[in-house]
C-alpha cells in the first residue's frame, strides 16, 4: 500500500485499532485503558497511509520539557520510513506546545528504535535498570533526550 501520509488527533474511536496496533508491534504493549487515560491528559495521534491507520504517537509536555511516552508503526508497514515521519511530527508538536527539549525512554534490546531516535538528533544520557518487563524477568531502558531546534 501507498498513500500519502497523514495524522490526526486520536479519539476514543480510533482506540480498537490502536491497540490492535500495539498489540502487532509490542511484547508489552499498552492496555486500552492506558490509552483512554492517555487522551485525558496528553497530545495523542494517529498516523494514517492513505486511509489506512498505521501508526500512533503520545508525547506530554510540562512547561519546556516533552517526554515521547508512545510511537508504533504496524509491523506491516515498518521498514518505509514511516516511524520517522511519525517521530518528526510528534517533534514539531512538541515545538508548537513550546517544549525546547524531548526525553525518552527506549528499550535496551530495541536496537531499531534506538537508531531511528539518533537519526533523529536523540543522544543517550542515561539508563534505568529493570525499568521494563521481559520475558524472563526485566529489562533495562536507555534514557535519551534532544534538544528541539524550529
Amino acid at each position: 500500500m501507498s498513500g500519502v501520509i497523514s495524522f490526526r488527533p486520536m479519539i476514543e474511536a480510533d482506540l480498537d485499532r490502536v491497540v490492535q496496533i500495539e498489540n502487532a508491534a509490542f511484547s508489552h504493549p499498552w492496555s486500552r485503558n492506558l490509552f483512554a487515560d492517555g487522551l485525558k491528559s496528553y497530545d495523542c495521534w494517529v498516523m494514517f497511509e492513505g486511509e489506512e491507520q498505521v501508526g500512533h504517537g503520545i508525547i506530554q509536555v510540562i512547561l519546556d520539557e516533552a517526554h515521547l511516552l508512545n510511537i508504533t508503526v504496524r509491523p506491516q508497514s515498518q521498514g518505509k520510513g514511516l516511524g520517522l515521519q511519525l517521530l518528526e511530527y510528534l517533534m514539531r508538536r512538541a515545538m508548537v506546545l513550546e517544549a525546547g527539549e524531548c526525553f525518552l525512554e527506549v528499550r535496551a534490546s530495541n536496537q531499531g528504535a534506538y537508531r531511528l531516535y539518533e537519526r533523529y538528533g536523540f543522544n543517550e544520557i542515561g539508563r534505568r535498570r529493570d525499568y521494563y518487563p521481559a520475558p524472563g524477568g526485566r529489562e533495562d531502558a536507555l534514557v535519551m533526550a534532544c534538544t528541539l531546534i524550529d
